[in-house]
């Protein structure tokens, strides 16, 4: 469905229920921004996404490390308006060590309560490994934490080129942005 003709349609239904004029229905959405990053360390593989990608280096993190479920973790708090992914599971807490990020992001979308999430969009910046590959299967693992399908999951992996700290191959980072609307 084409998020015109959704909005449309809760527009109507809205307008139906309340038997309100159309142009007093007001739909409510809140957007979140996410950002996270971390160098790499010792170890033969990494965490993105939900999926466990072999590569020469591991992640040095408090929890399994996994940058991009870290950043969806931020968007969606931040559009809550319920801080950050730092204030939920501090890094100084020992109960969160190695901890899997899935894990995380199952007890932040327990928060969502009246709010619904439309859609993802992230990008994971790295200079290797190679991500193409893995894109699919990171969608499919999070569309089911997500409450949502994959098609509403959108992940995009991007290098900078040999510049900075992602470039010299010190580690990597991911933004991810959300939208939530209301569940009415």
């Amino acid at each position: 469905m084409s998020i015109l003709r959704h909005f449309a349609t809760k527009y109507w239904q809205a307008q139906q229920f309340l038997e309100v004029p159309l142009e007093k229905v007001v739909i409510y959405m809140r957007i979140g921004h996410g950002f996270d990053a971390h160098r790499f360390g010792p170890g033969n593989a990494i965490v993105i996404g939900g999926i466990h990608i072999p590569h020469t280096q591991g992640i040095v993190a408090h929890s399994d490390g996994d940058v991009l479920i870290h950043a969806i973790c931020d968007a969606l708090l931040g559009a809550l308006g319920l801080g950050d992914i730092g204030r939920h599971f501090p890094d100084n807490d020992p109960a969160f060590v190695d901890i899997p990020s899935t894990k995380l992001l199952q007890r932040v979308m327990a928060h969502l309560q009246q709010w619904r999430l439309l859609n993802l969009d992230a990008t994971v910046i790295a200079q290797a490994p190679r991500l193409a590959e893995h894109i699919q299967a990171m969608q499919a693992r999070l569309a089911p934490l997500l409450q949502v399908t994959p098609e509403q999951v959108n992940i995009k992996a991007t290098t900078t080129e040999g510049m900075g700290y992602i470039g010299h191959r010190e580690g990597l980072a991911a933004h991810a942005v959300v939208l939530l609307e209301a569940a009415i």
